[in-house]
């Protein structure tokens, strides 16, 4: 194939970057659909870390990436656990140097992260029916800041296929939200969702 030649043009007055458009919708209420306010996998690259990662790197890869969740993959890429920034943060790293007779700089992510077998999941076909209001009060019922959302396939298998994060929803509706705190009836949420 013959090379091309690339030609140099002047940048134009009042030229704008090209900005990715959000996914979820601008006007979000606790009666929008759950969807709306869930990262799609299909859309959003997952942010990974892999299993022998040190808790350092880890950390630092949520400040590069702007994500307080990454999923820890195996050597098969298959999901070995979660690593939360408020685990990072919390005193898990501190006892676990103490559990396993290691410095801070000698953890790994898997001394503290959430192993797959610990981790309760959301259903694809069941989000599509929830509204916004339904994952803030399962979130916190469960004090929970991210729930993941899983869709089967075809062939039987299980994939993750959103997030769900608590502190974006809390961006998206424009009102503060904590995992704690359970609301106590269903008039509550609403006021809190509502005013």
């Amino acid at each position: 194939m013959p090379s091309l030649r690339l030609n140099l043009h002047p940048l134009q007055p009042a030229t704008r970057v090209e900005q990715k458009h959000s996914d979820h919708p601008q006007h979000i209420r606790g009666e929008s659909p759950a969807i709306d306010v869930m990262t799609d996998l299909q859309h959003v690259r997952a942010v990974t870390t892999i299993t022998g990662a040190s808790l350092s790197n880890a950390h630092q890869r949520m400040i590069h990436t702007g994500v307080r969740l990454l999923f820890v993959l195996d050597r098969e890429g298959c999901v070995a656990g979660l690593i939360s920034a408020r685990d990072l943060m919390g005193e898990q790293p501190m006892l676990a140097a103490v559990r396993e007779h290691l410095s801070y700089d000698q953890l790994h992510v898997e001394h503290i992260m959430t192993p797959a077998s610990a981790i309760q999941v959301l259903d694809f076909t069941e989000v599509l029916r929830a509204q916004v209001s339904d994952v803030i009060q399962t979130l916190r019922e469960h004090d929970r800041q991210h729930a993941l959302v899983v869709e089967y396939h075809t062939d039987g298998e299980q994939r993750i296929r959103g997030i769900f994060s608590l502190s974006q929803i809390s961006r998206l509706l424009g009102i503060p939200l904590s995992p704690s705190g359970i609301a106590q009836n269903v008039a509550e949420l609403d006021h809190i969702l509502n005013h």
